[in-house]
């Protein structure tokens, strides 16, 4: 049996997102990763998104009112009424900022998915989420974040 031969690649995407919500990216990422995971039998798949109001999630893929009801829900846990009332006092950059930055916090920056045999180990219903949490899409305005992908696996 041949050695089995460690494999590393790294990717940077930008994304962009039409408006504050959750966004599917699934396609994105298998675009820029396809040619590299195509050479791992078995290893992980990193997504990082360099940015502090916005996340990524896995969820379902098939009805979009699984998109709509997470940002509802998002909304009711964080709610943007808190920069007014006097709850969070970093307000300068708006009444979605600051919710913005606990929502990617508690949604988190990163996702670990399993390769298996070239793909990625999603299930069956599974997609992977941009959420963005902002109306401006950050500071300065725009929409577009960049995702970092790391493969690591052996072939």
């Amino acid at each position: 049996m041949p050695p089995k031969i460690p494999m590393w690649f790294q990717h940077e995407i930008s994304i962009t997102a039409p408006s504050r919500g959750c966004h599917l990216v699934t396609g994105d990422v298998h675009k820029a990763i396809s040619s590299d995971l195509s050479q791992i039998k078995i290893g992980m798949c990193n997504l990082f998104i360099q940015h502090t109001s916005a996340s990524l999630t896995i969820n379902e893929n098939a009805d979009p009112d699984v998109r709509r009801d997470m940002e509802v829900a998002l909304n009711k846990l964080v709610p943007a009424s808190w920069c007014r009332d006097g709850t969070f006092r970093h307000t300068m950059e708006g009444d979605d900022d600051m919710p913005g930055h606990v929502k990617s916090s508690l949604m988190g920056p990163s996702l670990n998915i399993p390769i298996k045999n070239g793909r990625l180990a999603l299930g069956t219903w599974q997609g992977i989420y941009l959420n963005e949490h902002r109306d401006t899409g950050g500071w300065g305005g725009g929409h577009t974040r960049r995702i970092v992908i790391t493969l690591q696996g052996t072939s």
